[in-house]
């Protein structure tokens, strides 16, 4: 046995550290974190000073218990968790369960998994640093409290059937995605006219090149025609040359923000998958600590970047730098991401790779020297109207950092006048130079893009709001509540006008272009723009953008030790629970309701508001004698933007087509999306395809198409096999079990013997998964992954415990009488068996008929 227990929070960290440290360490994981908030109830003590109440994580019963077996047999215990306050608040937990003394246990930190940082960091070990562990300590408990206290106002005050939640940083979030939503919307696009012409001239090899020049700008194209018009039989005389010398310096080596962002740019990764790989590459030593907002390198790492430089490129191609932080709470002590050798030009590892030669490559840049450049600037006379028109041209004289990186930009960053320079022919004070032709192009002003993932993190850095880590969280949480969704948009066609001057004859033309293309961009959902209106109407500092950066310093200052982080929480909990209670008391149910026209056929209402299931399309109102009739919003549609010619066109469907080999067929749209019906069979339409484009030959093709991937590939037990691909990946189904296909399975050719070995294993399984079951009541004992557990319906239930706390051994689930299990489900799901009555559902449709009605009333009276 090691002498020396030194516990990490990854097995690929622990697996790469014991071979640094030698035979008297012993190096063990945490498998991340070990405690958190108990999850029955707030899991917080209010009145006692909010004191958390922490209980082992599900699942980690068996880590704990072995990492307390070695640690009671090992002389000393050593944690070497992650640098950050994350990190700093494991180790604490992990005294806490161990039973460890905080202030006396060896803590150690490092920023790279190397032999020297490794054993550097054991010769120098500190204590647990309590500040951090309070400052994660406030961050969980605020987010916990506003989560815990807002989720359920949502929940009574949207009628909406979805897991909604509310958060502290997420909600932010999407407030910024849906304000520039609404922006954009708003946007009128302006036209005006740009000049332009090109002319010739002799390059130095004698030959005769074209170069552009750019004009003025002019609101109209009456203007810009008197302007051209002008220009008939003019001469072009070169005015004015100014060469002035220029440079490119390259930006600071890479935070976690700013890696997030190039990633997206260059390699097009969401900011999750860049966290996933840079943290791969940092358990495996490639590089630096990757959760980092200091651009700051170590002595060093400045060595071994000028060796690096100098051997490669030369001396002429380094230049020592030091860049500064801009944000002043990132810690100086700490480091930028870096390859942790910049030896290692590259790594073998394919998912790892390109993300590699990313961090090398700008770190490399960050220390050499300038680009060089040359910038000309050519003034051209026009002899008919004493105007000017501006060349311009660019000559990189030393290439310096671009010879290995450049910068990549967001769409917001690059503006429409910005021009690509190139080289200019050698021109002369006093050259005519020869028109070729001179153009007017009508271009409209643009509004702000909508944010691509690295662009939403951008905009949380420069508000204050988040921290490195909270990033790619915040953004997965939005995506799944489903508040904001990534997808394309495609372009839609745009008319503009030209005014072509070629050979002194002026030339009006009309043409076209594809304008409002995106891809991959962050849109708000109609669910995220109603709960955003929401809370920003009963809880506007939760939703502002400077308080929500305070909350963040105030982090900071806990970090340091200036503030006391029970505090910071009773400053806040106090008001805030005041708008809660209030909020639920008086405010009302809301539909994000848009009333849009009225039918021509009933002369009812129609509304464009939230549902149940999401966005629909109303016909009536809920207290009319007839029913309303309701119709699904499509993909791309908004509740905020659809028009009534739009709305009504939903109602087009169901249509039938006729008839297909004796049974009818019809496309319609539903729940899950468009669809052909045929008979009882349903046949899903293709997402990118127009159910209302959808005929009778395509609907064939569809059920033919289906009938295929339904034919039987096989047959077990003489019963018919097939296989399809579902929302998990490819399966098989055999008498009514859908059976997952792994991948070192060959789907598309499948054998016998394959389809059979797939079959018996999942018999095998499903013999194994029941302890007990009571059907007619729908319960049922499991075993899972992680242990034995209640299935109730299509819901899973944590098992409980017995009256002493222990658990129920296996012996003990199988013979666990129904009543048992039944009084463990009410305690996970109060009222689970209660019978709602008849009475309070038919008060309840009252309520209801009576606030739509009062809704209409406000609409219709102008209110």
């Amino acid at each position: 046995m090691a002498k020396n227990l030194l516990i990490v929070e990854s097995p690929a960290k622990a697996k790469t550290i014991e071979k640094f440290l030698g035979k008297d360490f012993q190096v063990k994981s945490s498998f991340g974190h070990i405690r958190d908030l108990e999850k029955a109830g707030m899991g917080i003590d209010i009145d006692n000073q909010f004191h958390p109440r922490y209980v082992i994580s599900d699942g980690k019963e068996k880590v704990v218990r072995d990492l307390k077996n070695l640690a009671s047999k090992s002389e000393e215990v050593w944690l070497a968790t992650d640098e950050d306050r994350e990190g700093e608040a494991i180790s604490w937990h992990l005294c806490e369960v161990l039973g460890l003394n905080p202030n006396t246990t060896k803590r150690i930190v490092f920023n790279e998994i190397t032999k020297p940082a490794i054993q550097q960091a054991v010769q120098s070990p500190r204590h647990v640093d309590m500040n951090l562990v309070d400052a994660q300590q406030a961050r969980r408990v605020l987010d916990r409290i506003v989560g815990f206290e807002l989720s359920p106002v949502l929940w009574r005050k949207i009628s909406v059937k979805n897991n909604l939640s509310a958060g502290r940083v997420q909600s932010v979030a999407v407030r910024l995605i849906a304000e520039r939503e609404r922006e954009i919307n708003a946007f009128e696009p302006q036209s005006s006219f740009k000049i332009s012409a090109i002319f010739t001239a002799t390059d130095t090899n004698g030959k005769q090149v074209s170069f552009k020049a750019e004009g003025g700008r002019y609101q109209t194209a009456e203007d810009a025609e008197k302007f051209l018009q002008s220009c008939v039989n003019a001469l072009y005389t070169v005015s004015d040359i100014q060469v002035k010398p220029g440079k490119r310096t390259p930006a600071p080596p890479f935070t976690t923000s700013t890696l997030q962002q190039e990633a997206s740019r260059k390699l097009g990764y969401s900011v999750s998958r860049t966290m996933q790989i840079a943290q791969q590459l940092y358990e495996n030593g490639y590089i630096t600590y990757m959760r980092t907002d200091s651009v700051n390198l170590s002595n060093t790492a400045l060595n071994d970047l000028t060796n690096t430089i100098k051997s490669m490129y030369g001396g002429e191609y380094h230049q020592f730098r030091r860049f500064k932080n801009r944000n002043e709470s990132a810690q100086e002590a700490h480091e930028a991401i870096r390859p942790t050798y910049m030896s290692n030009t590259a790594v073998e590892h394919n998912d790892w790779k390109r993300l590699y030669d990313l961090i090398w490559k700008r770190t490399m840049a960050c220390q050499m020297a300038d680009a060089q450049l040359e910038k000309t600037t050519a003034k051209i006379r026009i002899s008919t109207n004493k105007e000017e028109l501006t060349a311009n041209g660019e000559v990189i004289k030393f290439d310096g950092f671009l010879k290995i990186y450049n910068e990549g930009r967001d769409d917001e960053d690059i503006q429409e006048d910005e021009l690509q320079e190139g080289m200019l022919p050698p021109l002369a004070v006093g050259q005519e130079l020869p028109l070729v032709e001179m153009t007017g192009t009508e271009r409209f002003t643009r509004p702000s893009p909508r944010y691509t993932e690295a662009s939403l993190v951008k905009k949380l850095e420069e508000l204050g709001i988040g921290r490195p880590s909270t990033y790619a969280p915040t953004i997965s949480t939005i995506l799944k509540r489903g508040y904001v969704e990534k997808r394309d948009k495609e372009g839609i066609e745009r008319k503009y006008r030209t005014l072509l001057l070629k050979e002194n004859q002026l030339t009006p033309k009309e043409a076209v272009e594809i304008t409002g293309a995106e891809k991959s961009k962050l849109f708000p959902t109609d669910l995220g723009l109603v709960v955003t209106d929401f809370l920003k109407q009963h809880f506007g500092d939760i939703m502002d953008y400077g308080f929500t950066a305070r909350i963040e310093g105030e982090f900071d200052e806990i970090a340091s030790g200036k503030l006391q982080w029970n505090k910071l929480i009773d400053d806040f909990y106090h008001p805030f629970k005041g708008d809660v209670d209030n909020t639920i008391e008086t405010a009302e149910r809301i539909k994000g309701e848009r009333e849009l026209g009225m039918d021509p056929e009933s002369g009812r209402p129609v509304f464009a508001r939230m549902g149940r299931f999401g966005p629909m399309i109303q016909i009536g109102n809920a207290d009319d004698e007839e029913k309303p009739r309701f119709a699904t919003l499509r993909k791309g549609q908004s509740i905020e933007t659809i028009s009534f010619e739009e709305a009504m066109d939903l109602f087009k469907l169901p249509v039938t087509l006729g008839e297909h080999e004796g049974k009818e067929v019809s496309v319609n749209i539903g729940r899950f999306g468009p669809y052909v019906k045929w008979g009882d069979d349903f046949i899903s339409i293709p997402r990118a395809e127009d159910p209302f484009s959808v005929d009778m030959g395509r609907a064939v093709e569809l059920i033919r198409e289906k009938q295929a991937a339904d034919a039987p590939v096989a047959h077990y037990e003489g019963k018919p096999v097939t296989k399809g691909k579902g929302r998990f990946g490819p399966f098989i189904k055999w008498n009514e079990l859908f059976i997952n296909v792994p991948r070192r399975y060959d789907f598309d050719h499948l054998s016998q013997k394959d389809i059979e070995e797939l079959i018996r294993a999942k018999m095998e399984k499903e013999a194994n998964r029941y302890i007990q079951q009571w059907p007619e009541e729908k319960i049922a004992l499991e075993n899972g992954r992680w242990g034995a557990f209640i299935r109730f319906g299509k819901k899973m239930v944590k098992l409980g415990r017995k009256e002493n706390g222990e658990k129920y051994t296996p012996e003990e689930v199988a013979q666990l009488p129904l009543e048992t299990v039944k009084k463990m489900i009410e305690a996970e799901l109060p009222g689970a068996f209660e019978k709602p009555a008849k009475k309070a559902a038919a008060k309840k449709t009252a309520a209801k008929k009576t606030t739509v009605k009062k809704a209409a009333a406000k609409k219709k009276t102008g209110k």
